[in-house]
């Protein structure tokens, strides 16, 4: 049944899972701790990732599209900040 914890404790913990291929779908992970976690070729669609702290991740090639960045920082810079200076850089 949808949003019912099937009597699970909210507090599960899964250690050296490998769920490769697999699908989440109306999944609320409000809270979850993701660590040695491999998203590796991983897309995430229609995700809220509002107040979430990444530390330790790798990045590369990574493509962000339309996204609402207001408020994200890299490395306590505003990514706005970043946007606007690159773009005083390079008009249009």
């Amino acid at each position: 049944m949808r949003g019912d914890t099937l009597g699970m404790d909210a507090s599960l913990r899964y250690e050296n899972v490998r769920l490769s291929g697999a699908s989440f779908v109306g999944v609320d992970l409000d809270g979850a701790v993701f660590n040695d976690v491999n998203l590796r070729g991983a897309r995430l669609e229609d995700v809220s990732l509002a107040g979430a702290a990444l530390a330790d991740v790798d990045l590369s090639n990574v493509s962000i599209v339309d996204a609402t960045l207001v408020g994200m920082r890299i490395e306590g810079v505003l990514v706005t900040d970043l946007f606007s200076a690159y773009n005083q850089l390079n008009p249009a």
